[in-house]
């Protein structure tokens, strides 16, 4: 199932975009040091990323209208 980010406000998808580099960053190392149970969770957080990285961009186009 997808993640929905339709529903966040701006401050909370750039909080969100953090916490997944955050974890994206751990599971790198992780790989690297061979301890990753679960190998294609690097896939989906990256997707997660750019799913909110879009999000955010529609913000700064102004598709998307901050909440006031």
């Amino acid at each position: 199932m997808k993640n929905s980010y339709t529903d966040l406000t701006l401050d909370e998808l750039v909080a969100k975009k953090e916490q997944l580099h955050k974890e994206y960053f751990d599971l790198r190392m992780g790989r690297v040091l061979g301890h990753v149970e679960n190998p294609l969770a690097v896939r989906t957080i990256r997707r997660n990323i750019a799913r909110v990285n879009t999000r955010i961009r529609e913000y700064e186009l102004g598709i998307r209208k901050a909440a006031k």
